[in-house]
């Protein structure tokens, strides 16, 4: 079978329309699709395909929703995530993003605009191992952008892409005080649209994750400062 240039995408969704018309245009992109219908499916999908990204809904049947599915994957890999959620409220995505979604869509969506958020997330969270390679220090955090990781005293703190990538961006330009949409734009990149909020959910998640050894601090009125 010859390899989808564009590699594979692994799509959780239980919705049999919904996840054809998906499939339908990321094929159209030269991503090949695995399906899957419920969270335990779409865990070991991600296990035997080794996916470049996966769409997770929300909204799943059984014991593993798409909250509780993207728990997992991030103790188990790497691998981007976004999350679909049916309703337009604060809680999914924002529990989406603290269990380490990568960029969320809320249903009813364009299947474009879908695409378009897949391909963003790829080149963020791919192109940063061609930029650059080295090791960056802040505080008692040490961030090799090469391999994509952050070790507190030598031991490697597991990191959702995007939190690696505000990590990443914070550490690039250290001393200084970013806005909210500063960061955005450098670490979602412009493309990204959202709310803004979203920098402090993932800020909260670093801190958790970090601790202590993380210099970041809140410069009120503005937005946050690492170093």
């Amino acid at each position: 079978m010859t390899p989808a240039p564009a590699g594979t995408i692994v799509v959780v969704e239980d919705d049999q329309n919904i996840a054809d018309l998906v499939e339908l245009y990321l094929r159209q992109e030269g991503f090949r699709v695995v399906q899957a219908n419920d969270g335990q499916k779409g865990l070991d999908a991600v296990r035997d395909q080794c996916p470049r990204l996966v769409v997770l809904d929300v909204g799943l049947p059984g014991a593993i929703d798409g909250l509780e599915g993207c728990r997992r994957l991030r103790g188990r890999a790497d691998v981007p995530v976004l999350v679909v959620t049916a309703r337009d409220g604060e809680v999914d995505r924002v529990l989406g993003l603290e269990l380490g979604a990568d960029d969320y869509v809320t249903k009813p969506f364009s299947p474009r605009e879908l695409v378009a958020r897949v391909k963003a997330i790829l080149r963020r969270s791919e192109g940063a191992l061609r930029d650059r390679p080295e090791v960056l220090i802040v505080g008692g955090v040490a961030i090799d952008t090469g391999r994509r990781e952050a070790r507190v005293d030598g031991e490697v703190v597991p990191l959702a892409a995007r939190e690696f990538d505000l990590l990443r961006f914070l550490a690039e330009n250290s001393g200084l005080a970013l806005s909210r949409q500063q960061i955005l734009d450098g670490a979602w990149g412009p493309d990204w649209y959202g709310d803004e909020r979203t920098v402090d959910v993932h800020v909260r998640q670093l801190r958790k994750k970090l601790g202590e050894a993380l210099p970041l601090t809140t410069v009120w009125g503005v937005g946050y400062r690492l170093g």
